[in-house]
């Protein structure tokens, strides 16, 4: 497979920048079946429980983002008094080497040293303590609640980069950023087919007999890196926690004996809980890193369909679902998407993609 068999002309204004509003006026595009037979339908999201029945079981991941984008001042004495920089921190991952250490990126590297402080403000300050792939190693001046506090009020929600390449993140984010079942801190980006629901329509799913599992994958920033090799086969797959609990296991067993659909919510969903069952070749307990990597040909062995938004060209979320539904497939998906002005990536528009029935 090469990496130009995932890629498509995507018009500039098709990236969406804020979310619909309300969550739920997002446009679904319905994808039915596979081959020359599949169906394409369009709806709004709030129209889900039209195409989901009793007994179908929706996995979502409860991850919560941390407000991981800050910016800081690093001071320094030079022959001309005391100097400063302006840093740019992006936290990426915790590192367990220290007590409140993080990976990082930092913009622009070059301008700190190791050993050096950058402060952000009420005595809140990181040291550089080594490098990493690119990354800067950190370890804070606060730790546990104490640090989520101090994040929480200096930090800002780190916007996908081609977002933050159009606007800054503002306080409006804290929301639309975030799902409205997180609860477990630690990622640093979005499952952002997840925004889409709010509780409302998460009762009425439930009204009618549609069964929810929560699992944890803590986004990484890695989501966003290019695919930069030609045979996708040589890619490296970024690593991230996940947790399917043994609740979840078994309420999913439960759906599948039954006859049920297991229907992600987000490719993040979707790779956790094939994660969880490659061992075995059914789902099973799993609280691990993960760097499943999905392309065409890829055994599915627990999703039954997903829910999921409009990806980046030559990605390898392009890649999940080319696997899941076929390559030809998705690029008449896609091809529809664009002429009927979907919106695209993590504000933008989701798909319901149903290779069978």
């Amino acid at each position: 497979m090469k990496l130009s068999d995932f890629d498509f002309a995507l018009p500039e204004d098709l990236i969406a920048t804020r979310p619909a509003v309300p969550r739920t006026a997002s446009r679904l595009l319905l994808a039915q079946g596979q081959g020359v037979d599949m169906a394409l339908s369009d709806h709004h999201v709030y129209d889900l429980c039209q195409f989901l029945r009793a007994g179908d079981r929706l996995v979502l991941n409860d991850t919560k983002v941390i407000p991981a984008r800050l910016s800081g001042q690093r001071f320094r004495d030079s022959a001309q008094g005391r100097v400063s920089a302006k840093i740019e921190v992006t936290l990426l991952e915790p590192s367990g080497e220290v007590s409140g250490g993080w990976r990082a990126l930092l913009k622009p590297l070059r301008k700190v040293k190791d050993g050096e402080d950058i402060e952000f403000g009420e005595g809140f300050m990181a040291r550089v303590t080594g490098r990493d792939d690119g990354a800067a190693l950190l370890e804070f001046n606060a730790t546990g609640a104490d640090f989520d506090a101090a994040l929480q009020k200096a930090g800002q929600m780190p916007l996908p980069p081609y977002i933050a390449a159009k606007r800054a993140a503002d306080d409006q984010d804290n929301t639309d950023y975030q799902t409205v079942f997180a609860r477990n801190s630690g990622a640093v980006a979005a499952p952002t087919a997840s925004l889409h629901f709010d509780q409302k329509l998460l009762d009425k799913l439930a009204q009618i007999g549609v069964e929810f599992t929560h699992v944890t994958l803590h986004v990484g920033a890695g989501t966003f890196l290019p695919v930069k090799v030609d045979d996708v086969r040589d890619h490296k797959m970024h690593a991230e926690w996940g947790e399917v609990s043994a609740i979840a296991v078994d309420e999913i067993k439960a759906t599948k004996a039954a006859g049920g659909r297991v229907i992600p919510v987000g490719t993040t969903a979707l790779r956790l809980i094939e994660s969880a069952a490659r061992a075995s070749g059914e789902i099973a307990v799993f609280a691990d890193e993960t760097d499943i990597f999905i392309t065409p040909g890829f055994d599915f062995k627990v999703a039954d369909g997903l829910m999921t938004n409009f990806h980046l060209p030559k990605s390898t979320l392009m890649m999940l679902v080319s696997a899941l539904m076929g390559v030809d497939e998705m690029k008449r998906i896609y091809d529809h998407a664009i002429a009927d002005g979907y919106r695209f990536f993590s504000y933008g528009d989701s798909s319901l993609l149903l290779p069978s029935d």
